[in-house]
């Protein structure tokens, strides 16, 4: 419980955070970002960790000079490369394997991963890119191109693309509105905001999958 609450308090509060993190760390900032971007896109139990929130409020302090932006975004976007594609080959190694009344085995059978490697054939470009933007489908969707056996080309192609993205936009969006007066006096809110909109797609899709299951 004590974790949760500190979780929750470190997204919540992250820009206090970042601001102890620049000031005991320095440079090797830089590096913390790269491990916490890194896992929680590469590391499939640990899709809680600050994605698109963290983005936003390091691009903030960039616009105040605690950060060299180019940096910066050369950081998040290796990190998110990397990450989903350490992802996309667990799940190419365990995908099948993994224990039938575990979690992940109930949620990642056969017949799902078959129809998985289908889905991707055909949509898994705009998957990857999209899953970007929502939290914790990020860290779930590499795992199941892998174990669907995706084609690594083209996951990498996509993934790549979807890095960008994600980093440029979320990161911009902070370095550009993050210290606007409004918004720097409600950053808690904003980030609950942009989690908010983060899962809105997550939430339409799965209302879709029961109505069409019904």
């Amino acid at each position: 419980m004590a974790i949760i609450q500190g979780l929750i308090d470190f997204i919540l509060h992250i820009d206090q955070h970042l601001q102890e993190i620049i000031q005991q760390f320095g440079g090797w900032s830089y590096a913390i970002l790269f491990a916490i971007v890194f896992v929680e896109t590469g590391v499939v139990i640990m899709p809680f960790l600050p994605g698109d929130s963290l983005l936003f409020a390091a691009g903030t302090f960039a616009a105040l000079g605690s950060f060299n932006l180019p940096l910066l975004m050369a950081v998040f976007i290796t990190a998110a490369i990397i990450g989903d594609t350490v992802n996309y080959h667990i799940g190419r190694a365990v995908g099948l394997s993994i224990p039938p009344d575990s979690f992940l085995g109930r949620v990642i059978n056969k017949e799902r991963m078959d129809a998985a490697q289908r889905f991707f054939n055909k949509h898994g470009g705009k998957t990857i890119v999209i899953a970007r933007f929502m939290p914790f489908i990020r860290t779930f969707i590499p795992f199941v191109a892998g174990a669907s056996r995706m084609n690594y080309k083209y996951f990498i192609m996509y993934n790549v693309i979807g890095a960008f993205a994600w980093v440029l936009i979320c990161t911009m969006l902070g370095y550009f509105f993050g210290n606007i007066p409004i918004i720097k006096e409600n950053f808690s809110t904003v980030l609950l905001l942009i989690i908010f909109i983060s899962v809105i797609p997550a939430v339409i899709s799965a209302l879709n999958g029961r109505r069409k299951n019904k």
